[in-house]
């Protein structure tokens, strides 16, 4: 017996220093867990800032305002609105997917990105791999305009004439490749007619030159067409969206008069894809509260539009729906964007 003895001990000793180094090794990890966890819980601890890739003023600016402030109530926390316009939105697009993913940056994007990336142009970003979806914010209703001028009374007034005179009207766009110009794009192609498309910096001048004669129909979004409408300056004649606008009851869809199609403008909250799924589920959990906000759908009516509200998954497949439906909008009217 007493030979064995240490050898006994031996093994004993050095399964004890294997459970020590074995301890020693977990401690980081059981240590770190708890911490992750009371990060997530504590967030946001500071700040945010949320990027609206357009110059101040317009209605993209108003909805990151607007929920910027709900956002405040919600996280405890300053929302501070940051414009980095430019490039179509690629300014402010790449700024964010390049941010850490530590939910302190946020974007408020829309079908420009979408547009964009549907376009195959070169971009230093890839929309759908660095970015992840927090929620669709915001949908607008979008609308065909004529000048109080027109002898088109209604849709069909104008389809009739435009598919027995191809080519003859014109329509004045924000640009080439822009939402506005893809939804006219889209309209013609259902309605089936062939018009001349004149593209403008802008949306605002193509409706000044609507209002002069020089272009005969404009689709643009309710926060621009409504005053004008309200004013008596242009006659609309359909929106564009699946239904009538609470804003504009009485004027009817496309659909209604015939013209199977279906436009809208809308705006989503984005992180960086690298963002924790604690995170994004916090700020979802906190953007849903601050759209039912009652003042914030008033302030989204006043723009034409009303408070979405959807999921980060049902987000996601929403903008990879919009994306499949500009590509092949673009492809099949050869419509491309410079580089």
């Amino acid at each position: 017996m007493g030979p064995s003895r240490p050898s006994s001990m031996s093994a004993h000793s050095s399964a004890r220093r294997a459970v020590l180094a074995a301890a020693a090794a977990l401690a980081p990890l059981l240590v770190a867990q708890p911490c992750l966890v009371q990060g997530s819980d504590a967030f946001p601890s500071k700040p945010l800032r949320l990027v609206v890739p357009f110059a101040p003023g317009g209605a993209a600016d108003v909805i990151g305002r607007s929920v910027a402030e709900q956002l405040q109530r919600e996280l405890g926390q300053s929302v501070v609105v940051v414009n980095r316009d430019g490039a179509g939105t690629i300014v402010g697009v790449n700024y964010v997917a390049k941010a850490p993913g530590d939910g302190y940056t946020l974007l408020l994007s829309g079908d420009a990105a979408t547009i964009n990336t549907a376009s195959g142009r070169s971009l230093p970003y890839n929309f759908l791999r660095e970015l992840t979806p927090v929620s669709v914010l915001f949908s607008g209703a979008q609308i065909l305009l004529v000048s109080k001028d027109s002898p088109f009374k209604t849709l069909q007034d104008m389809v009739s004439y435009a598919r027995a005179h191809p080519g003859k009207l014109r329509y004045g766009s924000s640009g080439i490749g822009t939402s506005i110009h893809l939804s006219e794009a889209s309209f013609n192609a259902a309605a089936d007619i062939e018009a001349l498309h004149v593209p403008y910096r802008g949306v605002a001048p193509a409706i000044t030159d609507l209002m002069g004669g020089q272009v005969d129909y404009v689709i643009a979004g309710s926060s621009l067409a409504t005053p004008a409408i309200q004013s008596g300056q242009l006659r609309a004649l359909a929106i564009t969206t699946a239904r009538r606008s609470p804003m504009l009851p009485d004027i009817p869809t496309a659909r209604e008069q015939g013209v199977d199609v279906e436009t809208m403008g809308w705006y989503g909250l984005f992180v960086p894809a690298t963002t924790p799924p604690a995170i994004v589920a916090r700020l979802n959990a906190a953007t849903l509260a601050a759209l039912k906000s009652p003042e914030l759908s008033e302030r989204f009516k006043s723009i034409g539009g009303e408070a979405r509200g959807t999921s980060p998954e049902e987000a996601g497949v929403f903008v990879k729906a919009e994306i499949r439906k500009f590509s092949e909008l673009m492809r099949r009217l050869n419509i491309k964007l410079d580089n």
